[in-house]
């Protein structure tokens, strides 16, 4: 397995602060004091934001700064739908292609999750979570599925974390996340469909909610 580029590390570092809330929506993204704050050039700062920006969490500006990307919401309701497709795909297709290995993999993450929960700091733990369903996404045997996967997972990053974070429930998500392991082990494809729509039926309006409350935050 290769090792993260600088640009992929930066990246990661304000993934993080953005989800945080460190950087704020709005926000100029400063090329010139983040390299001078971590001590490189801006040629991986430029990188990693342009990183950033295809995963929809910053906007690139001609002749300005960057900014830390706005919510629309009638775009993340589009984008939501397609991911929720997406997941129930993946789903079937890896109850017919996932190797033993891969349904193992998965229940790894799902015992950490059980057994970290209280324990993990929630954006870590998010991580986690976002880990098994790309797992999912990569035990259906179909690369095209898998990579669009993941282009609409990172898109909604950020607003499926902070949804995430109003709903941190540890029994709702081990039990969520049991119920469609269970149905990938017995291969059974409608099983794995209805597990993942009831993980995922109200990821949309918990959406909606969160960016209404960042709206009526930023407005006053």
């Amino acid at each position: 397995m290769s090792k993260e580029t600088l640009a992929e590390q930066i990246a990661h570092r304000l993934r993080r602060d953005i989800l945080r809330g460190k950087l704020l929506p709005g926000a100029s993204v400063k090329e010139r004091d983040i390299a001078s704050d971590m001590g490189v050039s801006r040629t991986p700062i430029r990188e990693a934001v342009r990183i950033l920006a295809k995963e929809g969490l910053v906007e690139l500006r001609p002749s300005r700064s960057p900014i830390v990307a706005l919510s629309d919401y009638s775009e993340v309701a589009e984008q939501t739908e397609v991911l929720i497709a997406l997941e129930k795909l993946s789903a079937e297709l890896a109850c017919k292609n996932a190797s033993d290995a891969e349904i193992e993999h998965l229940a790894d993450i799902t015992k950490y999750m059980s057994d970290n929960f209280d324990t993990t700091d929630p954006l870590e733990m998010f991580e986690i979570d976002m880990s098994f369903h790309m797992a999912i996404a990569a035990a259906s045997g179909n690369k095209a599925l898998a990579e669009t996967h993941g282009t609409f997972l990172r898109r909604l990053w950020r607003a499926r974390y902070l949804a995430a974070r109003q709903r941190r429930n540890r029994e709702r998500v081990v039990n969520q996340h049991t119920m469609i392991l269970d149905a990938l082990r017995a291969r059974e494809t409608d099983a794995a469909r209805d597990a993942i729509d009831n993980h995922l039926w109200h990821l949309a309006e918990d959406i909606r909610s969160v960016i209404e409350q960042e709206t009526a935050t930023q407005e006053t």
